[in-house]
């Protein structure tokens, strides 16, 4: 059977914004998450996220997070590059050091990231020490290849639809977007390190604007294993009042999307970088998922350092609350199957345990 890896969007939706937009708000995002297959690595968010009031310095974010706890941080403003190929075709977003290309819309994209980044460890930023001033040059070049059908927030489910549409849930996402499942072969210099590498990610792609002066926290998890089946998920703590929030999920089956409710989540109540116990528990027309994970390659970043990058990255906007953030890989067991995939959690600092 062959599957429609447009999901039923158009191809013109794979195209990035050339001009700026007339709102100053309004943003274009391209960012992956990427795991090295061996678990030796992985990329918790390279992203490039130009804004309408900064249109020509776009930001740009490449975490990158090792098994042994040592952590690379490419984070920043860069000068825009062209976003035209050589047929005149919109399908270059970059910045700086980050460069993302559409080769084929919803099939293949490549990545790179040249230039250099500042050392630091996962257990430095979880206790709020700062990066040190020593940087190590990097270069990264990566081939992506879609397998799985792009997942559009707001389709598994009327509910999700709702909220999306009508509550502040929607601000949170940013507008009309997307994520998509890949496979990945490629190569990592790091300093004098070099890893040729196969692995597998996930690729979002937004256009909107973004509002999240309310946000209070998340849980996001996904992963597509060897044969091919997948899962992924968002999901949003309660109000304070015990308003339900937004949680949506689906399983693939190596042939059809289904929409999953989200049963059990990994809420960032306590927060261990390795070997920390993160399952999941998903429910559609195909039975009840547990998929048990424990967290392997990690950044952290916590309470008002990280509220300061959420509003550098957000154009300004206040944040309510402190959070502490957990950017990551994880892996992940299916019923005897095993993959590498992402995890990214957050919480207010205070109801973290470390």
């Amino acid at each position: 059977m062959t599957v429609d890896l447009t999901g039923g969007l158009p191809i013109s939706r794979e195209d990035v914004l050339v001009d700026r937009p007339a709102d100053p708000a309004f943003r274009e995002a391209v960012n992956i998450w990427l795991e090295d297959d061996l678990g030796r690595f992985s990329f918790p968010r390279i992203g490039v996220e130009p804004i309408g009031a900064t249109w020509d310095e776009p930001a740009v974010q490449a975490n990158m997070a090792f098994a042994d706890g040592r952590v690379l941080l490419g984070t920043g403003r860069g000068q825009t590059r062209t976003r035209l190929d050589e047929d005149g075709r919109p399908t270059i977003i970059g910045s700086g050091p980050i460069e993302f290309r559409c080769v084929e819309p919803f099939r293949r994209w490549t990545m790179s990231f040249v230039g250099d980044a500042l050392a630091t460890t996962v257990a430095d930023q979880a206790a709020g020490i700062a990066a040190s001033d020593r940087r190590v040059e990097v270069e990264l070049q990566v081939e992506m290849t879609m397998v799985v059908p792009p997942w559009i927030q707001g389709e598994m489910g009327e509910e999700a639809r709702r909220l999306l549409e009508n509550g502040k849930e929607g601000s949170f996402m940013g507008g009309d977007r997307y994520e998509q499942l890949f496979t990945a072969s490629g190569h990592f210099r790091a300093g004098d390190d070099q890893y040729p590498f196969d692995g597998r990610g996930l690729r979002i792609h937004r256009q909107g604007v973004r509002d999240t002066t309310e946000f209070r926290g998340h849980c996001w998890q996904s992963a597509v294993f060897p044969t091919g089946k997948a899962f992924g998920y968002i999901a949003f703590p309660d109000d304070d009042d015990g308003t339900s929030s937004y949680r949506e999920g689906y399983v693939f089956d190596g042939a059809r999307m289904h929409p999953a409710e989200v049963v059990e989540a990994p809420w960032m109540t306590s927060f261990e970088p390795h070997g920390g116990s993160v399952p999941l528990v998903l429910k559609s027309e195909l039975g009840e998922h547990r998929i048990e994970a424990v967290t392997t390659c990690t950044t952290a970043v916590p309470g008002s350092e990280q509220t300061a990058k959420i509003e550098a990255m957000s154009g300004g906007q206040p944040i309510g609350r402190d959070l502490f953030f957990h950017q990551g890989s994880a892996r992940y067991t299916w019923d005897g199957e095993v993959a590498h995939g992402m995890i990214e959690r957050s919480l207010p600092a205070d109801l973290v345990r470390r």
